[in-house]
């Protein structure tokens, strides 16, 4: 192995052509810097300078070393500098996995911002359900994940609430209850139910499971989608109703309508949360760069 020392001093006396004056460059004594340049060229297997008492020149081999050590210093440098940059969490990757976050201005807000302020960090997006990004972080395949509540404890994941909204009915067009400005969800006992399948989600799909219960009845699920906007269209079909976020209430449909609930606004049943994760045992400058961002761009949930 041949030390970076040793190629920093060869450079010097090459550029130099002149012992004393390499040796004063690099702030040592000339006889040290002559053994280091024999210790290098017996390391290389060939002489690199041709020594006589007027002058110091390179040899053809010593030529095309020059080339390699500066291009071996420089590359070191450059890769010392990129270490550091992704230690303070200037430059690097992340990837994110999400679920619709189409809807939440404000955190596309926080994200636009964040790669305007870093252009250093280039990302890849993963649209996933909650479960497989809780897999993804777990696995530390993924940096940091939107996504509905696990539903079950998960260790080393930590969650910040990013959004919370009411959540809703979604009636196809001409149901008994569309000119009704809210609905008492037991009106909807007798009603199908399409819903996400729980192995999806088992946080939200087991909150509107208890919405139902506390509202004196098990709704009676016929169809399952995996993206919020196969519900809804589920539910134009008139395959059943479907509990959403109010944020999809901004969807422009004349099949489909949506009305509040008839409930306590403190209850939390009635209210679904959107949360920030990230896995807690794996340490990253840049990612938490931008759980800071985001957390200090939106507004209070």
């Amino acid at each position: 192995m041949i030390e970076t020392r040793l190629l920093k001093q060869f450079v010097a006396v090459a550029e130099e052509l002149h012992f004393n004056r390499a040796a004063e460059r690099l702030h040592m004594a000339q006889p040290p810097l002559s053994q280091a340049i024999r210790k290098l060229e017996s390391a290389v297997g060939a002489p690199l300078f041709v020594r006589t008492n007027r002058s110091v020149t390179l040899t053809a081999a010593g030529v095309a070393f020059l080339v390699t050590a500066r291009s071996t210093l420089r590359a070191l440098e450059e890769g010392v500098a990129q270490t550091r940059r992704v230690a303070e969490g200037i430059e690097g990757h992340l990837t994110l996995t999400f679920i619709n976050i189409a809807p939440y201005a404000a955190l596309l807000r926080a994200l636009r911002g964040f790669r305007h302020a870093s252009p250093g960090i280039s990302f890849t997006m993963v649209e996933a359900t909650t479960q497989e990004q809780v897999i993804a972080l777990e696995q530390g395949r993924a940096d940091i994940g939107f996504m509905r509540t696990p539903g079950t404890s998960v260790p080393h994941l930590r969650l910040a609430t990013v959004s919370s909204e009411p959540i809703v009915v979604a009636l196809p067009a001409g149901h008994r209850l569309e000119a009704a400005p809210t609905i008492a969800l037991e009106l909807l006992k007798h009603d199908a139910f399409v819903a996400s399948p729980r192995t999806l989600g088992k946080g939200f799909h087991d909150q509107l499971l208890s919405l139902c219960h506390a509202a004196g009845f098990v709704p009676n699920i016929v169809q399952h989608g995996r993206q919020m906007q196969t519900l809804i269209a589920l539910v134009a079909a008139g395959f059943g109703v479907a509990l959403l976020p109010a944020s999809l209430t901004t969807s422009a449909r004349t099949d489909v309508v949506f009305r509040p609930l008839q409930v306590d606004a403190s209850d939390a049943l009635s209210r679904l949360d959107l949360f920030m994760a990230w896995n807690e045992t794996r340490a990253s400058a840049i990612r938490d760069r931008l759980i800071q961002a985001v957390l200090e761009t939106l507004p209070s949930p």
